[in-house]
């Protein structure tokens, strides 16, 4: 490590500053979202307990059982990063606050930092999709859990 390394402080108070900011870590490494942009690696131990100290919002799924993981990835609606939440929410490619994010992720044993247990820790379920677009994701959402990417 260079000597004149300063940390991950400039990018957490980045995150800190932006609505919904948060570190994802998961076992293909993190990605902190902050702004309108993003900072990923592999050096989640080192910047997971920087963000933690810093009081930055943390979801990390590396113990969590992989295939619910996959499912939240795939199916559920993505944390609103500086933007509003979705009008319409309920599928993969809509938006939603980091809470209710969060409370899909604690349903399924992922270690959650820094967010409070909402009163309704519900997710939005999605394994009810019907129509073309259900069936359509279902089967992508089948196929990479059998034969991966």
């Amino acid at each position: 490590m260079r000597a004149d390394w300063a940390g991950y402080a400039g990018y957490i108070a980045r995150a800190l500053n932006t609505s919904g900011g948060h570190l994802s870590i998961g076992r293909g490494g993190f990605e902190l979202q902050y702004e309108h942009g993003h900072l990923s690696g592999y050096d989640c131990d080192r910047i997971e307990g920087e963000a933690i100290a810093a009081g930055l919002p943390v979801i990390n799924s590396r113990n969590a059982p992989f295939d619910p993981v996959a499912q939240l990835v795939v199916k559920d609606p993505m944390i609103a990063v500086n933007k509003p939440p979705s009008p319409r929410r309920g599928h993969g490619v809509s938006y939603v606050t980091l809470p209710h994010v969060a409370a899909a992720y604690r349903a399924i044993g992922a270690e959650i930092y820094n967010i409070k247990p909402t009163t309704r820790e519900t997710s939005i379920p999605l394994t009810s999709a019907t129509g073309t677009l259900g069936y359509l994701r279902d089967s992508l959402l089948t196929h990479f859990l059998q034969y991966g990417l």
